[in-house]
């Protein structure tokens, strides 16, 4: 009777254990794609202040059509990988898609930027510094969210990846590691700036 018990309250902690695995890796995925909705946000809004800052630049910079296309080519690039990214953070492909696309949009209001900086009429445009301030503060919101993502997905990863968990990560259907989002330049933003005198 004594060693029947035993087994019952072994398997009992056992079973128990497995579901808190399960509601571990289950909370875990959530946070991540829930950190993945807030960077949608962010960039649905990016993309909605882009053509009001190329209409407002429209008028100062006639001789910038090349520049300014390729601001709304990039941003309709970016915009178009979005919803596959959204609809699912573990696909690695839709994750390099988007970031690739962000890069490219970031390259191209660069250029842009630098552009604006030659006609300081444009710079001093109400619209433009509002509409600029505003995309930076977005700016800052991707940056944000996109590092609470990325910590988010390193979590669940980590955790799937551990023992016990990993045993029975599958079963549970969480086979696919999360994929981080990653801008082509990321290599560059980490990288010290080199300064020559």
């Amino acid at each position: 009777m004594t060693t029947s018990w035993i087994i019952i309250i072994v398997i009992a902690v056992l079973f128990v254990y497995l579901i808190s695995i399960y509601n571990k890796l289950v909370r875990l995925r959530n946070q991540f794609q829930n950190a993945f909705a807030q960077i949608e946000v962010q960039l649905k809004r990016r993309y909605d202040l882009i053509p009001n800052l190329v209409e407002t630049a429209k008028a100062y910079l006639k001789h910038e059509r090349e520049t300014l296309e390729a601001v709304i080519a990039a941003r309709n690039q970016a915009a178009a990988a979005l919803p596959a990214a959204a609809q699912d953070p573990t696909n690695a492909g839709a994750m390099q898609q988007l970031g690739g696309a962000e890069s490219a949009l970031g390259s191209a209001l660069g250029r842009l930027n630098v552009v604006m900086e030659a006609y300081p009429d444009l710079k001093g445009n109400q619209n433009m510094m509002q509409v600029s301030e505003e995309l930076t503060s977005t700016e800052n919101r991707v940056a944000f969210s996109r590092q609470a993502f990325n910590d988010a997905v390193m979590t669940y990863n980590t955790y799937k990846q551990s023992f016990p968990p990993v045993m029975f990560a599958s079963f549970f259907g969480h086979s696919k590691d999360a994929s981080l989002l990653e801008f082509a330049d990321s290599a560059e933003i980490q990288a010290a700036p080199k300064v020559n005198f």
